[in-house]
This record gives structure tokens, C-alpha cells and sequence, in this order.
């Protein structure tokens, strides 16, 4: 039979709610899958005798950490899992001064950065690094969370810290930036091919997430061809930000997403274009409508 937690409790797990849902994102990098860690800690809790719980908000993050370790040891071993996750995550937004509900979404696209260069550590450096240096949750706790000690915990979380130290973390946009993405925007519409060889990077990857999968183009000669011909296909295309990032988006006739294009500029060419055109991967971005974007 199903035990019934308290008022008390549920008041304080309530409390705890937010806190929880930032571990976990931290851990996952998805809101989808922190909401479903914090329904799993809470189903525990309901089953959970009340009387051996010492501490809740100590115990609720150790539940947390296990469920969330358990999701991302789980992903790692689906490389796909983490690659449809980075795009259920992208923010796109108006390439505007940002309303306040808009600030909301950058705030968290900046944490997507983070994100980024914690995916360069192991399940169990990314739990440490994330609960210590974060949420201050002590070596000990989260050992017990990793079947480790206190002191090999610690290990785990500084070899995690050097690792993210010496990652590059994203740079935010410069107008060298704005200017290589218009550019090739110009360029790609104009059907310029000369152009957009000068602005692409010799070795630029680019890579289109289709309804049939993605498809891998290499080098600027290639890519410069392929560029060419979307620039019949949209009834409207506007600058738009992609996690802070100056970036692209296109609409059909009949207002409908036809695609995002994320860029990656380095030394003032681009060196990387990721483009979304699968309808169902566009339908799990929030995205502004044409008339929002001016």
C-alpha cells in the first residue's frame, strides 16, 4: 500500500522543487528530463517511510544525483540520446533588443555554453563537478551517490574542474561574428559563389539534420554549392539569435518553420553550420513566429 507524505513534507518538497530542477538540468542538460527526475524523486518520496528521512532537502538531492547519473550514464551509451537533446535545448529569438520573457530564454542559453564544456567529462566527473562547485553539496554526500569515498570523490570533482578550466567555453558574439553570418546570408541569397568561398572557412563542415537523418558536407567548395540552393526555397528569412549566437531562420509560405542555422565563426570565417530542416526536430524548438522578427 502507497504511503501519503504529509502536508509538512509535500510543503517541503515543494520548496525544494526549483532547486532540484536545477541539479538536474545541470547534470542533463534538458528540461524535458530534469521534469522527470524531479516526478521520479517525488514518487520515491510518497514511498518513502518519512521517519528515516534525517534531512529531506540532503536526501531528495541524493535521489536526484542517482536518478540523474543513471539518465546520463544511460545516454552516453546512446550517442543519439545526447544529440537529440542539444537540439530539444536551442533557444532561438529574435536578433533584438531582448523583451523581458526573452531575457529569461537567453539567461538559459548562456547556461547552454556551460553545458557544452561539461560534456567533455565522464558521468561521474560531471555529477561531482556539478553538485560541489554549484549547489556546495559536500564530498561525502555525493561519494555516496558514486559508491566512492569522500576523498576519491574529491579527486574525481578536481579532475573535473582542471578539465573544464581548460576548455574553451563558447565566446560570445563579436561583430566579427554578425558580420561573417551576414555575409554568408547575402551571399547564399544572391547565389553568390565567390562570396560565400570568402567567407567559409577551407575545411567548413556542414551539417543539415533532415527527416531522413543527417547529412555531412566537408569543405568550402562543396558547402558553397550546397548553400546555393536554399535561396529560392523560404518565403521569409531573418536574422535570428540560436543560443545568443547570431544566427538564421526561414519560414514557408504559409508561416511555417522551415529552418534554423546555427554558425560557428572562427577567426572571422565560418568554420561550422549545423542547419535544422526536419519538421519534427523544428517542432521541439520554441520558436518566434515570422511576425515577431523584425
Amino acid at each position: 500500500m502507497t504511503a501519503h507524505p504529509s502536508g509538512l513534507v509535500t510543503e517541503a518538497f515543494e520548496a525544494q522543487r526549483d532547486r532540484l530542477r536545477a541539479v538536474a538540468y545541470r547534470v542533463l542538460g534538458s528540461h524535458a528530463d530534469s521534469e522527470d527526475v524531479v516526478q521520479e524523486a517525488w514518487m520515491r518520496l510518497v514511498r518513502q517511510d518519512e521517519a528515516t528521512i534525517d534531512n529531506l532537502a540532503g536526501w531528495l538531492t541524493t535521489v536526484v544525483g542517482r536518478i540523474s547519473l543513471d539518465l546520463l550514464r544511460s545516454r552516453r551509451a546512446r550517442p543519439e540520446t545526447a544529440y537529440e537533446q542539444e537540439f530539444a535545448n536551442l533557444v532561438v529569438t529574435p536578433d533584438a533588443d531582448p523583451a523581458p520573457d526573452e531575457q529569461v530564454a537567453l539567461a538559459d542559453s548562456v547556461g547552454l555554453a556551460l553545458l557544452v564544456v561539461l560534456d567533455s567529462l565522464t558521468p561521474s566527473e560531471r555529477l561531482a563537478f556539478v553538485l560541489h562547485d554549484m549547489f556546495a553539496v559536500p564530498f561525502q554526500e555525493i561519494g555516496q551517490i558514486l559508491g566512492k569515498s569522500a576523498d576519491a570523490t574529491k579527486m574525481i570533482a578536481s579532475r573535473a574542474r582542471r578539465k573544464v578550466q581548460a576548455t574553451d567555453r563558447p565566446a560570445g558574439p563579436g561583430r566579427g561574428h554578425r558580420e561573417a553570418v551576414q555575409a554568408f546570408s547575402a551571399a547564399a541569397l544572391s547565389g553568390d559563389f565567390e562570396a560565400l568561398l570568402r567567407v567559409l572557412d577551407p575545411n567548413v563542415k556542414l551539417t543539415v539534420d533532415t527527416p531522413d537523418g543527417m547529412v555531412i558536407t566537408l569543405g568550402a567548395t562543396k558547402v558553397a554549392s550546397g548553400a546555393r540552393m536554399f535561396s529560392g526555397k523560404a518565403a521569409r528569412q531573418q536574422p535570428v539569435l540560436v543560443n545568443g549566437i547570431p544566427g538564421h531562420m526561414s519560414w514557408r509560405p504559409d508561416g511555417t518553420p522551415l529552418s534554423v542555422i546555427a554558425f560557428t565563426v572562427t577567426e572571422g570565417r565560418i568554420a561550422g553550420i549545423h542547419i535544422v530542416i526536419d519538421p519534427v526536430k523544428l517542432a521541439s524548438i520554441q520558436l518566434p513566429a515570422a511576425e515577431t522578427v523584425r
